[in-house]
């Protein structure tokens, strides 16, 4: 399974390629500071395992937007947990996990959040 970036991946579902973007979440560009490693990230949790979709719709690329597990781990939660993403707060519900799992990172100073003021990559 292709990863494309640290939030977007391919899986094969049958014979068919879907492009899938990791919901609620904003991985840095991969020009960005973080960027390549937030990409090895995702592919260290779910180049060749078998992936499970919880999907929530397309986006306006076209791309499939879900919750994504890899082998049981939850990719989206773990990105954010290691420094490797931002909650993406335009999308995701306020009473989402995954801001506790953010602040935790921060205050950790995991991944990207050892840098003194890492920038968002929708700025």
């Amino acid at each position: 399974m292709p990863v494309h970036d640290g939030d977007t991946l391919t899986v094969l579902q049958g014979r068919t390629q879907v492009r899938v973007r990791l919901a609620d979440i904003d991985a840095p560009e991969l020009r960005q500071d973080f960027g390549t490693r937030s990409r090895q990230s995702l592919a260290e949790l779910c180049f060749r395992k078998e992936a499970t979709l919880h999907e929530r719709g397309r986006d306006r690329y076209g791309r499939v937007l879900a919750a994504v597990s890899c082998e049981g781990d939850d990719a989206n939660a773990e990105q954010v947990r290691r420094g490797m993403s931002w909650v993406y707060v335009r999308y995701a519900p306020k009473d989402s996990p995954l801001y506790a799992i953010e602040a935790d990172a921060r205050v950790q100073r995991r991944g990207m959040w050892a840098m003194p003021a890492p920038v968002p990559p929708w700025e």
